[in-house]
């Protein structure tokens, strides 16, 4: 290793966009105004791009074609005019929003917002490195220790990552610590800095797929001047943008316009997700899969979707072939499906994108070129590869997705393997790959990618061949896939969720900063393995505590492979199985509320599931809280976390008042209290003005006209204003995309003596199936109230029945 940084540099005259500078060594380096609140930085230490296309930035309709795009294609841009200054070695760059200071000499930048403000500095020297005898490249920036760190993706630990030091490479993290383990599944190179002297947040983002760390203050070197956090990426060019916020909503906003706004997926799919490994592992895997439908109208649970793992495509050798199906163990896989779409149920069928020696298309695919192959040899790499059993490994290669041979087969065969024999949904798993040699070639589509530089690209090439097929065999539909792997742009396709966690209440504890990290990394729709995925089976009071989080989460899911032979299932501990079953129902009433800001993520980016501290970051509490959080910007979600708790600590955020969901009892806000937090209670509270619709309840979404809205209401004792823009449609068709949506304007205007409600709809484009809107007040509430008529409802609160206008 040897360690340089660009010396002298100067600048190249020519065009703004892009500025471009020569280090004395042969370095490229370039900033580009993509906007007044979006600059970007290169150093290329070869003098010319590593790789010269980005498959995370979109391009101006939104998304990537498979082979890419290049990098210096601005086109998609603003590219604003700006102001440029140069005085002794010294650039002054100006926008609108932003001013950046480069020091030529040893080019080190300084960003300050409009009013001169400093928010962020290179580090006084060596703020860009790179590694002359090998490929690594470096940036270095001052550490101010009152900053707060937060993004990166689904890391394991706290929210704010302040002192941690992190690692990108994806990797099959089976029964990972959620408090401690690194690395996991996903590479996000992006993060947010909040700046709480000057309420300033900005993100970073690393345009590099190669494997990285980011340093965030837990090395200390006297030799760098100062504290400092720290990039590094194993390979490829540095390549950075700079995002302004200054809050992080907006950072957010920015973030997910640059590489790809939310799909937004069908209504249904926020309903219960049924899941096991174990009924495909059963020599009786269809009866099995026949049985769950019957529980699911025995014990009257709600479910939309039930996923198939891997163990129906298992062989004689008991090996799994992906895209085969074991035809003793799921003898009809056509009837198998017609059977759980009679009830309402849809199915996700589970692929892995590599394929063992054994495989009966291994050869023919190796043939074609599809597979990812050797640095020297036009042949398969070949590596250990999951088998079958737990632990179990065989050889084989991975689909070489970069290619167009491999892309087609994958693309035909979800095709003709899943979608026509009933599938609905595909399960994208395993697809880390974690390919052993860094030399090994991807086809790249014609350009070839060395691993190094490429190995997420294949999940995210995974996904988009997926989505391809699914919108080719689909038209008139919205495309839902799933995927553990992920990088920034999966958003575009896919939901996602942790992988295979531990049962433990660590574990339950520690997945809830997980989710908020990614959801303000761009990726809102995601969630756990509720009750744990790996180890023994979770007593009946930590199952409940966990679906009682889960609901509250945009994927809700119960899901196991446990060792000691178990199944996580609602029902599994029938004592407990009336609060299973009242917490699913819970979220099925709370769908009207969840598929509003689905829709809202789609059209923004912005997180479903929030930290406090995207709502109130003047709060100095917020900005750490890692375990209590918004779901939207009306509820409060305080789970229960610990063993035998029937009280909770509950910290209410300053700025507001807050309601408790069940008691009705106000509290103001900047105080921690004490409430009852019983095993059938899970503790919400809403802010001052809150407004939450609600819907039925039904066996599966779809199953019953949808004609009812329940909005529950919380004025403020002494005043407040409340609004809230309900989305409604089909929920299944695209017709959204052609304005077929209806928007109802929730208002409430509540002053000492008196409440007014209103409920006004925008029906242009989607008929509403209701024509009025039942406003419930929390108990104890008095005040007379004016704009419909009124009741009093089962529960003994008062409903207001206000005609749609």
């Amino acid at each position: 290793m040897y360690l340089v940084s660009p010396r002298q540099v100067s600048r190249i005259e020519g065009a703004a966009h892009p500025l471009e500078f020569a280090g004395q060594d042969g370095e490229r380096l370039r900033i580009s105004v993509l906007a007044d609140d979006l600059i970007r930085v290169q150093l290329w230490p070869d003098g010319q791009p590593r790789l010269d296309r980005t498959w995370m930035v979109v391009g101006a309709d939104g998304d990537v074609p498979r082979e890419g795009r290049r990098r210096d294609d601005l086109s998609p841009f603003p590219l604003p005019a700006f102001d440029l200054d140069a005085a002794d070695g010294v650039l002054r760059l100006r926008t609108a929003d932003l001013h950046v200071t480069i020091r030529l000499n040893d080019f080190r930048l300084v960003w300050s917002d409009a009013a001169e403000r400093p928010f962020a500095a290179d580090l006084i020297a060596q703020a860009y490195q790179y590694d002359r005898r090998g490929r690594a490249v470096y940036h270095y920036l001052v550490r101010d220790p009152d900053e707060h760190y937060y993004g990166f993706g689904e890391k394991a630990g706290p929210l704010d990552k302040a002192a941690a030091r992190l690692r990108m490479h994806n990797v099959d993290a089976l029964g990972y610590n959620a408090e401690t383990s690194d690395p996991l599944y996903k590479h996000f190179p992006f993060y947010i800095t909040y700046v709480p002297a000057l309420d300033i947040a900005y993100g970073l983002f690393y345009d590099n797929l190669a494997d990285s760390v980011f340093d965030l203050g837990r090395e200390v070197n006297a030799r760098y001047g100062g504290p400092f956090r720290a990039y590094r990426a194993d390979d490829g060019d540095l390549d950075y943008t700079l995002i302004y916020g200054p809050s992080i909503e907006a950072v957010i906003e920015k973030f997910t316009a640059l590489t790809g706004r939310p799909v937004l997926p069908p209504r249904w799919t926020l309903g219960y997700l049924g899941s096991t490994m174990s009924y495909t592992e059963a020599p009786n895997a269809q009866e099995q899969l026949r049985q769950f439908v019957d529980l699911c109208r025995q014990h009257d649970i709600p479910c939309d979707l039930f996923h198939l793992s891997s163990g129906y495509t298992t062989g004689p050798d008991g090996k799994r072939y992906v895209f085969t199906w074991n035809h003793s163990r799921v003898p009809d896989p056509g009837a198998m499906a017609q059977y759980f779409h009679d009830a309402g149920i849809r199915l996700a069928a589970n692929i892995k994108p590599y394929l063992l020696t054994t495989h009966p298309y291994y050869d023919e695919l190796a043939a074609q070129g599809g597979l990812v192959r050797q640095e020297d040899r036009d042949e398969p790499e070949i590596a250990p590869f999951w088998s079958g059993g737990r632990y179990e490994f065989d050889y084989g290669s991975y689909v070489d997705l970069s290619s167009a041979a491999g892309y087609d087969w994958w693309q035909a065969h979800v095709t003709a393997a899943l979608f026509e024999h009933g599938i609905d949904v595909t399960w994208n798993d395993n697809n880390e790959f974690e390919i052993v040699d860094d030399a090994a070639r991807l086809a790249g589509f014609g350009e070839p990618i060395p691993a190094a530089l490429g190995r997420p690209l294949l999940t995210l090439l995974m996904l988009h061949a997926s989505y391809a097929a699914t919108v080719a065999y689909r038209p008139d539909e919205r495309p839902f896939l799933l995927t553990r792997a992920g990088l920034p742009g999966i958003q575009r396709y896919a939901q996602t969720w942790s992988g295979d966690n531990t049962t433990s209440w660590n574990t339950l504890r520690y997945n809830i900063p997980m989710g908020l990290s990614l959801s303000l990394s761009g990726v809102p729709n995601t969630g756990h393995d509720v009750g744990g995925f790996h180890g023994p089976r979770p007593d009946a009071e930590l199952f409940v505590r966990w679906v009682q989080n889960g609901i509250f989460h945009p994927r809700f899911t119960i899901h196991s492979w446990n060792t000691d032979g178990t199944v996580n299932e609602p029902w599994m501990y029938p004592d407990v199985l009336p609060l299973v079953r009242e917490a699913i129902r819970f979220r099925y009433r709370l769908l009207p509320y969840l598929y509003t800001l689905l829709f809202e993520s789609a059209e923004t980016g912005h997180p479903i599931i929030r930290p406090l501290v995207y709502h109130f970051a003047h709060d100095a509490r917020c900005r750490t809280e890692s375990f209590d959080f918004m779901l939207g910007p009306n509820l409060l979600v305080a789970s229960v976390l610990e063993p035998g708790a029937r009280t909770r600590q509950v910290y209410l955020p300053s700025g507001t008042a807050w309601c408790d969901f069940w008691s009705g009892e106000w509290h103001a806000g900047g105080q921690a209290i004490e409430v009852a937090a019983p095993l059938e209670r899970y503790p919400l509270f809403v802010p001052a003005g809150g407004l939450i619709p609600t819907g039925k309840v039904m066996q599966h979404v779809g199953a019953q006209p949808d004609d009812v809205r329940r909005v529950y209401a919380f004025p403020d004792p002494a005043g407040s204003e409340g609004r809230f823009m309900l989305i409604e449609d089909d929920g299944t068709s695209l017709e959204y995309r052609r304005g077929v949506v209806a928007r109802v304007t929730l208002s409430m205007q509540a002053g000492p003596d008196r409440i007014a409600l209103a409920a006004q709809a925008d029906q242009s484009g989607y008929p509403l199936p209701y024509t009025q809107i039942e406003f419930v007040l929390p108990p104890d509430e008095v005040r007379p109230t004016g704009g419909g008529t009124e009741h009093t409802g089962t529960d003994g609160r008062r409903v207001v029945v206000v005609p749609l206008r």
